[in-house]
């Protein structure tokens, strides 16, 4: 696979509830992460004493983060209102060459910053609060 641009991997979040998803303006930078827990199930007949984990078993989670310039975009202020209403609706993750992520995600932080002679900037993370899809691209 060939290098990517950033720019190309964007995080777009449901508008209204129907699957208008559009991608949060203004930010410059996005992750996504996931994570699976394991379940320890090492015992005395363990062979050789190595760990055993369980398949399938423990919990899956995805979070997202990012951070830009304040626009004063509709996505901005769907943003902070998930934010103050705690909301989960669904979001969209496209890595490029790769796939779209999907599911319900709550923002679980927004900070917003500035100086007095530079943009008024944010950073966000949300949380996943459900089943994630993965479609290839």
């Amino acid at each position: 696979m060939a290098a990517q641009n950033g720019k190309d991997l964007l995080v777009k979040v449901d508008m209204n509830g129907t699957g208008l998803f559009e991608t949060i303006a203004g930010l410059r930078a996005t992750r996504i992460s996931f994570n699976a827990e394991s379940v320890d199930v090492t015992s005395l007949e363990s062979q050789g004493g190595w760990r055993e984990l369980l398949s399938g078993a423990g919990v899956k989670s995805a979070s997202i983060s990012g951070s830009g310039v304040f626009k004063d975009e509709g996505t901005d202020e769907r943003a902070r209102q998930l934010f103050f209403d705690g909301e989960t609706p669904g979001f969209q993750v496209i890595i490029p060459d790769f796939g779209i992520v999907e599911g319900p995600f709550q923002v679980s932080s927004i900070e917003y910053a500035g100086s007095h002679n530079g943009e008024a900037t944010y950073e966000m993370s949300m949380a996943s609060a459900g089943a994630m899809s993965f479609t290839a691209l």
